[in-house]
């Protein structure tokens, strides 16, 4: 285990992790919603620092990021957790399971970055996906540091639910991400995420300023798909900038939700949409 960042502590060894907007109150023993941090004699812990659960060459445009380093590829890597319990995710077996693990510290990683960068001149660097890497913290930002002492880029692919002291500090070694939007609406979030949309959009415009940001919004049948809806997102992404690139992506049923695949007519209609306000938007799935 590894000491995590941000938290108090508080009577009777009660800890409060500062991580995320949802400032877990852990007694010892006892592990947040993200299930990765916990509380252990009266200091919070990393659970899962340093265990990936996933390792892979990509290519850049499948994170996706379309128009950073197009044609390259990126060294990705996930661990497991995460702090939102969304009812259709599509990497359940690692964000709300516990896989298979293999250890990597961080030089390794970066290590592993630069071999494959003299090997295959089109890697870039790494991306920290799969699972949510915010809830992977520390050992994102002693691996980011690292990958970049190497002359290499680092890429984060996220639901950008944490706080700003602690994405500030992250955000210098960072040098895109893709942000995970998934609807346009507080109760969307509340019911089906079980987290919040303001923190969100607050964090796009910090991410906007700092970093390539594209957004992906997963379209989901009668839940998040109104051209009304979509049109909304898209227009508040223009007001921070109207070259941000939007992914609008195709569900399929997955882990708890059944309803079936968004239609095309669907997508078609939230691209038009979205097309109203932003310069580049992207479907996704189809």
């Amino acid at each position: 285990m590894h000491e995590a960042k941000y938290y108090t502590k508080g009577q009777n060894n009660i800890l409060e992790c500062l991580l995320c907007p949802h400032h877990c109150h852990m007694a010892d023993g006892q592990v947040g919603i993200c299930r990765v941090r916990q509380n252990n004699g009266g200091n919070l812990f990393s659970l899962n620092y340093g265990l990936c659960s996933g390792l892979a060459l990509d290519p850049i445009e499948k994170k996706p990021l379309q128009h950073f380093h197009p044609g390259s590829s990126v060294l990705s890597v996930g661990s497991f957790g995460c702090n939102f319990r969304c009812a259709y995710c599509q990497n359940w077996s690692i964000s709300q399971a516990e896989p298979v693990t293999r250890p990597i510290e961080p030089g390794q990683l970066a290590d592993m970055a630069v071999d494959y960068h003299t090997k295959h001149a089109e890697c870039i660097g790494v991306a920290y996906t799969y699972s949510e890497p915010l809830v992977w913290y520390e050992y994102v930002l002693d691996s980011a540091r690292e990958v970049r002492r190497r002359g290499l880029v680092n890429v984060l692919v996220t639901n950008g639910y944490i706080e700003t002291e602690p994405l500030q500090a992250l955000l210098p070694y960072i040098d895109a991400i893709n942000l995970d939007v998934k609807a346009y609406r507080e109760d969307f979030y509340r019911n089906i995420c079980h987290g919040s949309l303001q923190h969100v959009l607050r964090n796009a415009e910090l991410m906007a300023r700092q970093c390539h940001l594209e957004v992906t919004t997963l379209v989901i049948t009668g839940q998040n798909d109104s051209p009304g809806e979509i049109a909304k997102l898209a227009e508040f992404l223009a007001k921070i900038d109207d070259g941000i690139i939007l992914h609008l992506t195709r569900y399929f049923p997955n882990y708890k939700m059944e309803l079936p695949p968004t239609s095309l007519a669907s997508m078609d209609a939230a691209y038009r949409a979205a097309k109203e306000y932003l310069k580049f938007v992207y479907l996704g799935n189809v």
